[in-house]
């Protein structure tokens, strides 16, 4: 099986294209994963599938793999690569561009000064849809970690996030309680944990260790879910500047029941074909 894909970016977070549209295409997660290998295969964090729609009022239905092969809800930067992808290959010409995920509906937009803007919806905070096991929903919530106990806030934006307050983002401990975190028996499904450090009530440098795929140099929408948190906490105001190490994003989001938008930038790197 050959495929033709594109390999684009978003701030760092990298991504294998394919276009299951005009071409047939059958991924297994062993496929996934030699696709996502860096030294074997293309290389990538996630691997994203443009297929037909399957929601009704929506024009594409978009697909997330991990590197580790699995299949994912959400990914807001893979969604801002998502639209500058179907508007490269001449798949829309539309401003504004509905599309279903597993997760529900996104909407994607070109703004004037080339940034894309991802409607990335309503933030879920209840225990039970993120999924998160707690007797009831609480600003923050304990974790258990070997021995010690953290202060973690739960959130949802289609995938779940666990995001910590820390004093250096340089400094966070990534590679030791990112991996615990993602596998603790407290959320299901695994999570993507963000480590925020708060500059100022519209600045934040955030590190996220993402669910499957490790620590990415940017993660959309753990850049959301850490602005809903610091939100709900009365830290941070209605857009704040996200600095990631791969780059910025702005993330605006009003209070509960209102959906979150981000903004950020989506480049293509090249163009080829793999013999699967």
């Amino acid at each position: 099986m050959k495929l033709r894909f594109t390999k684009m970016h978003g701030l760092g977070n990298d991504f294998v294209v394919i276009d299951a549209i005009n071409q047939s295409v059958n991924l297994s997660s062993r496929l996934c994963r030699f696709i996502a290998d860096r030294h074997f295969g293309i290389g990538c964090d996630e691997i994203l599938l443009i297929e037909r729609p399957q929601l009704e009022g929506t024009d594409f239905h978009y697909r997330i793999f991990n590197r580790d092969g699995s299949e994912v809800e959400a990914c807001g930067n893979g969604a801002r690569c998502f639209a500058r992808f179907v508007k490269e290959m001449g798949l829309s010409d539309k401003a504004i561009i509905p599309v279903g995920t597993t997760a529900g509906k996104i909407s994607l937009k070109q703004m004037d000064n080339g940034m894309i803007e991802v409607d990335m919806g309503k933030p879920i905070l209840s225990p039970q849809g993120i999924p998160f096991l707690a007797p009831q929903q609480a600003l923050t919530y304990p974790l258990d970690i070997t021995d010690e106990t953290l202060t973690i806030c739960a959130v949802s934006m289609g995938n779940p996030h666990a995001v910590l307050m820390i004093p250096s983002a340089d400094e966070a401990p990534v590679a030791r309680l990112g991996p615990m975190i993602e596998n603790h028996p407290r959320f299901p499904n695994r999570a993507n944990v963000g480590f925020m450090q708060i500059d100022s009530r519209e600045e934040i440098h955030l590190r996220v260790y993402e669910r499957g795929a490790g620590e990415t140099l940017a993660c959309g929408s753990g850049a959301c879910a850490a602005v809903v948190a610091g939100r709900l906490l009365g830290l941070l105001d209605e857009q704040v500047r996200v600095h990631l190490r791969g780059g910025d994003l702005v993330v605006k989001w009003h209070s509960e029941g209102r959906p979150v938008f981000m903004q950020g930038s989506a480049k293509s790197v090249y163009e080829g074909t793999i013999d699967l």
